[in-house]
């Protein structure tokens, strides 16, 4: 985990807490959009992916799913456009890294939307 979170934090300039929040959040999304059994190598992929996904912020004012409503939280942690999908991009690098990168092309095909921010 240490590793991506640092990764995240000096490519992408955001503090480590955010990062890890943000992580988590796009990874609770995933387990939530994306084919279980590809999403389940990603996270195999990822060290600390649970603990990552339980420090992800629950809820939200407004109700908005998908890819909007993913974006919409990461916002609300204070994120800009370019660092949602350059943390994004990180998370996703890092996994392809690790040995998901067939998973990741399907998770990715199969959630509308989220091509655009990886």
């Amino acid at each position: 985990m240490d590793e991506l979170i640092n990764r995240i934090t000096s490519n992408v300039g955001i503090d480590a807490d955010t990062a890890k929040q943000a992580v988590g959040a796009i990874l609770a999304f995933l387990q939530s959009e994306g084919p279980a059994d590809k999403v389940s190598e990603l996270l195999a992929a990822v060290p600390g992916a649970e603990a990552l996904i339980a420090q992800a912020p629950s809820g939200g004012m407004l109700s908005m799913g998908g890819v909007m409503g993913l974006g919409q939280k990461l916002m609300g942690m204070g994120l800009g456009m370019g660092e949602i999908s350059n943390t994004a991009k990180e998370t996703m690098g890092f996994a392809r890294e690790n040995g998901a990168g067939d998973a990741i092309d399907e998770i990715v095909a199969s959630i509308p939307g989220l091509s655009q921010f990886v």
